[in-house]
């Protein structure tokens, strides 16, 4: 069964804190939380980091950090999320502990290839819809790319972009093991409630 992967967003989510949504998400049933932030420092970074990671241990839930590959190692997250601009996945590999996660952003299939050697957890195609939650987000890539490259791999394919309750059937259907938002859980009103919703969509 595909798994519900939310990422924190504070500009998204009507004020709350990236450790109050990520309460909120982990009691709706989210398996995987993202911290994700481009605008604040590292001392904060890691602070929320740390915050973050003590609701998800208390929930069972997997807590990833995204490019701050240093603060995930820091506050022990459950792994690291790279970009392709990031630390490359390899070099990650290379200082991770044994069972640190990494994934990967990807836009096709060599990506998603290259990733997978370089030692890889799981790749994410970024985006599959168009989105406007990031706004250096390319167009979508649509769900054919994210099942070729679910053919072209042996690692997990999560997918990302543009995703919410009308569409995550299709995008499970496609072939993806993760369905990863951020506004259509972050910027609802009740985010539990909002991820809970989803969880039974995508079950």
């Amino acid at each position: 069964m595909a798994l519900l992967y939310v990422v924190t967003d504070e500009g998204l989510s009507n004020g709350l804190s990236h450790t109050q949504i990520t309460e909120l998400c982990c009691k709706g049933g989210t398996e995987i939380i993202q911290l994700r932030d481009k605008d604040i420092d590292d001392p904060a970074f890691l602070r929320y980091a740390k915050e973050c990671k003590r609701v998800c241990d208390r929930y069972g839930a997997t807590f990833i950090v995204n490019d701050r590959f240093d603060i995930a190692l820091e506050c022990e997250a459950d792994g690291a999320h790279l970009g392709q601009s990031d630390l490359s996945i390899s070099e990650a590999r290379s200082r991770a502990p044994e069972g640190f996660i990494l994934g990967c952003s990807v836009g096709n299939v060599e990506e998603a290839r290259k990733a997978e050697s370089d030692g890889a957890d799981y790749v994410a195609l970024s985006p599959v819809f168009d989105t406007k939650s990031k706004s250096d987000a390319d167009p979508g890539h649509g769900l054919d790319m994210l099942t070729r490259i679910k053919e072209s791999v042996n690692i997990p394919v999560y997918a990302i972009g543009g995703i919410n309750k009308d569409n995550a059937r299709s995008v499970v259907d496609a072939g993806a093991d993760a369905v990863c938002v951020i506004s259509a859980v972050v910027s609802q009103d009740d985010p539990a409630d909002a991820a809970r919703s989803l969880r039974d969509i995508i079950a």
